[in-house]
């Protein structure tokens, strides 16, 4: 399971001319998903989210997590995170997770973010054509992959 944070001063994501989220201060994170990403990936990348400490204190030096400010989140599945791009220029993207894998799995990782934030969090909707807009604090962007935690 791969994710990238970036910090926002506000995000939202939009469907077919709708508006589906729309957050203030808080996290904009992309998932993509793989066939073996497991509910410990999820518990995981979800408890990293909510400690690391990338929020600005009193000196605004990066001390505070996104439970300490009272941040929001949107979440947003992204299979492209998961694209090849060691042959051609055309991505592969065979190592990302069907559909049948990955929706129940993007559903458990919302559910454990908000049970980890201790709020509800918002998303886009999974499989959408989805224009995100954010406006990146910092900017602070982070990439974190399940799979290298050592």
């Amino acid at each position: 399971m791969k994710i990238v944070i970036q910090r926002v001063t506000k995000a939202s994501v939009t469907i077919e001319g709708e508006k589906v989220a729309n957050i203030a201060n808080g996290l904009l994170v992309l998932l993509g998903i793989v066939n073996d990403d497991t509910t410990d990936d999820i518990k995981w990348l979800t408890n990293k989210i909510v400690n690391l400490r990338i929020f600005g204190d009193e000196n605004d030096v990066m001390n505070k997590s996104i439970k300490d400010i009272n941040g929001d989140a949107i979440v947003v599945s992204q299979f492209t995170l998961h694209a090849s791009t060691k042959k051609g220029n055309r991505p592969s993207y065979i190592k990302a997770a069907k559909p049948d894998v990955a929706i129940p799995l993007y559903e458990t990782f919302i559910q454990q973010l908000s049970t980890d934030l201790g709020k509800a969090i918002q998303t886009g909707q999974f499989g959408a054509d989805m224009k995100v807009d954010i406006l990146n604090d910092g900017p602070v962007t982070i990439i974190i992959d399940s799979k290298n935690r050592e």
